[in-house]
């Protein structure tokens, strides 16, 4: 007898190709495709199930790039199973491609470990689902824009006409309608045989067929069709399919095409180009600037809204009315204030206040944040806006409904947002130091990888591909990810990511990449790669289904985000970068005779808190222009400063003299600050000099606030503390607050607060991948289950074979379960068992029992990897496992 190994047997279904799987190819396929592990499959069966079900399915096709999905839509048209050199040959058609040749070992790889694929190189099979979700259809046509087999179009076809076919074709008649098809498909896909029958069709004939033969396949015929028509129908080279309607067989399209299932094959991403390049210190030095302008839009943005920002509304989110208000005091256009909105609320500096009137405020954070440094500032908003899945740009637009998407309102999700981010700028980095990326070829890449999502098809409506027949992916139209590119191109401009459109130093340490090597090369644009091995001097049709070492990678999965801990090491890394290349802040600022401050730069943290409350910012830029107004130097009053204080604080920080207006203006408005008190009475207001109180109460403009004279020092007034103030300061005079101790309130410029608010969640786009701890954990319980589901067990007397898998609990009677189960701690055998636990869920485990007392079961189990104890009321039954054959 034959000491040699036999060869393993070709597995026979995907759960068999599966097990033949070791651990690490379980791990790539639940990391690949994390919905199959929540909750975590019962055993290897299970799995497969769950990796063939039509949700499961479609988000595996959503996730192929435009190759790899083209690989599995010519599978769909190909035999079940087909071999791997038919599946070559319908994607390199019959003069060969290197291209595509060098590509497609790793496309059928990715479908293979993706589950999607499964089966040795001479008998691949797409999964079923896949199948039929790729293969065409009257309803669904394919991408490939063929038509059915011979045999599907003449399933209804009667038999009497089939004859008529194959005797026009030269064919020998058959006694039945399945040889007929049969020998009509053999000449059909005879290269020289069907030369030979077109050869001797006219034409014109051949015209109609051209038209259909990239897709769609059908046409519509009248009830007496033209002889071009019928010469085609009498030959079989069009098939009727319902009254008036005709289709190109599959057949007899493919020797049209050059047995190409695809009229564009596109194994090479679309390279990325250069629109222009720049020095990489003038890039740097933009983005920096950019970023400095971002932290004060920002700052001004929720400055604005310290006293209570506008109301929520209703429907949640902000009014178009303020969104107007915020873009004219940021004197911005409306979409961008949308998008510094959006970005505030995404790295949690902006809120709702909760209260009754719910307001938008800033958060506790905010006021955390801006003590920090500017650069680490910065890349608390970048970080953000990268992972965030709320997206700006959908402002102003309708959603499903037909309501106007608001900002900081609800459906601005969108869970492709922070892939689609980290992919442009990683293709961004991928590029020379300072080239700067054309949009349109960042579209295009971006469509090479996700073509499913750049069409907005869904495999399940039949929309699978790139279009009807160019299977190309570049396909007009303004999907969501195009969009998303152009915003993202957009927003890391003014977020200073990029500067002049070029990466950043800082932007590329943000996304977790190294610094650039010194000498960087452009990415390689040739669609044909150079001969990679020895495999690659073969005929086409003798490829190797595995690649030379050496050759061509496929694009590797597309990372969507870092651990918090890699963020955290990326940010700190783009702050060192970006420190540096930021201002400094000044001490200082320059006075002029016209009651204006100069401010040549930006300023420090205390300096510009006194300045914005003592004036108002006039213009802003290169540099700031403060005015010094009545108003203003009041408020600093307000919020409790003295004249003296005032002098001291211009004095100390001006580069020039206090010009004289300016000490005049303050020491005319403290002189009069005060000198009325306001306090509730409703409210009163009360004065020394009653000749003041005469004159409000003979002013005209008094009388909506309902004044009358309570003593000679004393006024009453109808209105409420806060309106009698603004009434009496719109009259030009200057009164302070009161507190019911007679005491002058300060008003001071704390900010209003909401209470703490943590920085929204994004939005997952899918079930979480799996961490490493997880994915052993799964691996291991299915194994396990696995085992315990095939397990073979010994038949009983009268019984057949039990076999493996059964999905059945064995069921024994309580006094056999004891005697079998006592039994196996003497003997040392593994037992298979049905067990149901406290909450009902039955499951079959096996197990080596080890002791057996007090009604319990202590046993090693195999299915946990661990000892455990079972009581025996709760195991349906036992069986004992059949002996291993050598």
């Amino acid at each position: 007898m034959s000491t040699e190994e036999k060869p393993a047997a070709a597995p026979r279904s995907l759960a068999e190709a599966l097990r033949g799987r070791d651990d690490a190819e379980l791990a790539a396929l639940l990391r690949s495709r994390p919905d199959l592990v929540t909750p975590v499959p019962t055993d290897l069966t299970q799995l497969a199930t769950r990796a063939g079900t039509r949700a499961s399915v479609v988000r595996a096709l959503d996730r192929l790039d435009l190759f790899t999905l083209q690989t599995a839509q010519a599978l769909a048209v190909a035999a079940d199973p087909a071999p791997y050199d038919e599946l070559l040959g319908l994607l390199a058609g019959d003069e060969g491609d290197r291209a595509v040749s060098a590509a497609l070992p790793g496309a059928v790889r990715t479908l293979r470990e993706q589950a999607l694929v499964w089966g040795d190189d001479d008998r691949l099979r797409l999964v079923r689902t896949a199948r039929e979700l790729l293969s065409p259809s009257p309803q669904h046509p394919s991408p490939t824009g063929l038509g059915p087999t011979v045999r599907e179009a003449t399933a209804g076809m009667s038999p009497g006409r089939i004859q008529e076919i194959v005797t026009t074709v030269g064919l020998p008649s058959t006694h039945d309608s399945v040889s007929a098809v049969a020998a009509l498909t053999g000449l059909f896909t005879d290269r020289e045989r069907m030369a030979e029958l077109l050869a001797e069709v006219p034409f014109e004939s051949l015209e109609v067929l051209e038209r259909l033969v990239w897709g769609p396949p059908y046409g519509q015929v009248t009830a007496d069709p033209a002889t071009r028509l019928r010469r085609l129908l009498d030959r079989g080279l069009l098939l009727p399919t319902a009254p008036g309607t005709v289709v190109l067989p599959r057949e007899v399209a493919l020797h049209l095409r050059g047995g190409r299932a695809h009229r564009t094959v596109e194994p090479v991403p679309p390279p990325v180009g250069a629109a222009a390049t720049h020095p990489p210190q003038v890039v740097d030095a933009t983005a920096a600037g950019q970023a400095y302008t971002a932290l004060a839009t920002v700052e001004e943005l929720l400055k604005d809204w310290d006293e209570g920002g506008p109301a929520v509304l209703r429907s949640g989110g902000l009014s178009l009315r303020d969104l107007k208000r915020t873009a004219v005091a940021l004197d911005v256009t409306e979409p961008v204030a949308a998008f510094w909105v959006e970005l505030a609320y995404a790295a949690g500096l902006l809120a709702s206040d909760g209260e009754a009137d719910e307001r938008y405020a800033a958060t506790p954070a905010y006021d955390t944040w801006r003590e920090r440094p500017a650069a680490e500032r910065w890349t608390t908003l970048a970080a953000a806006w990268l992972t965030a899945t709320r997206t700006p740009g959908l402002v102003g637009g309708r959603d499903a409904k037909d309501h106007t998407l608001s900002a900081l309102g609800p459906g601005l999700d969108r869970s492709a947002a922070p892939e689609v981010r980290r992919r442009v700028l990683t293709l961004l980095a991928g590029l020379p130091e300072g080239a700067a990326p054309d949009a349109g070829s960042v579209s295009e890449r971006l469509r090479w990888e996700r073509p499913l999502r750049a069409t907005g098809g869904a495999a399940g409506s039949g929309s699978t591909g790139s279009g009807t027949g160019s299977g190309s992916g570049s396909g007009g139209g303004d999907d969501l990810r195009s969009r998303l590119a152009r915003w993202t191109l957009t927003e890391a401009e003014m977020l200073g990511v990029t500067g002049r459109g070029a990466l950043s130093a800082h932007g590329r340490a943000l996304l977790g990449m190294p610094a650039p090597a010194p000498k960087a090369h452009a990415e390689r644009t040739d669609r044909s790669p150079e001969p990679t091995g020895p495999g690659d001097r073969l005929p086409v049709h003798h490829r190797p289904a595995v690649p030379p070492p050496d050759s061509p990678a496929p694009p590797s999965p597309l990372r969507t985000a870092l651990t918090p801990a890699e963020q955290a090491a990326a940010s700190a890394a783009a702050a060192r970068l970006l420190a540096p290349q930021l201002p400094e802040p000044l001490d200082h600022v320059l006075l002029q005779a016209d009651l204006t401050a100069v401010a040549p730069g930006p300023l420090q943290r205390p300096l510009a808190d006194m300045l914005g409350v003592l004036a108002d910012v006039e213009s802003k830029g290169g540099a700031t222009v403060y005015r010094f107004t009545p108003g203003s130097v009041r408020r600093a009053l307000d919020a409790g400063r003295a004249a003296t204080d005032l002098h001291a604080f211009l004095a100390a920080h001006s580069r020039t003299p206090v010009p004289q207006p300016l000490t005049y203006l303050i020491d005319d408005v403290a002189r009069r600050h005060g000198h009325l008190r306001v306090g509730a009475a409703s409210a009163y207001v009360r004065c020394d000099d009653d000749a003041m109180l005469n004159e409000i109460l003979a002013d005209k403009r008094a009388a909506g606030l309902g004044l009358r004279r309570l003593a000679p020092t004393v006024l009453a007034a109808q209105a409420d503390p806060a309106g009698l103030l603004e009434g009496l300061r719109r009259m030009g005079f200057a009164p302070a607050a009161e507190s019911a101790e007679g005491d002058v309130l300060i008003t001071r410029t704390d900010a209003r607060r909401t209470p703490p608010r943590a920085a929204p969640e994004p939005v997952p786009e899918g079930p979480p991948v799996p961490d490493d701890t997880l994915l052993a954990a799964a691996i291991r319980a299915v194994r396990a289950g696995d085992l315990a589901s095939t397990a073979p067990r010994k038949a009983k007397a009268g019984e057949a074979d039990a076999g493996a898998g059964s999905g059945e609990l064995p069921r024994t009677g309580s006094a056999e379960t004891l005697a079998t189960v006592q039994a196996a701690v003497l003997t040392g055998e593994s037992l298979w068992i049905g067990y149901v636990n406290a909450e009902g869920a039955a499951s079959q485990r096996v197990i080596a029992p080890v002791r057996v007392e007090g009604g319990f079961v202590t046993a090693y189990d195999h299915t946990a990897d661990e000892v455990r104890t079972y009581p025996l009321h709760r195991i349906t039954g036992v069986a004992e496992l059949a002996d291993d054959e050598n």
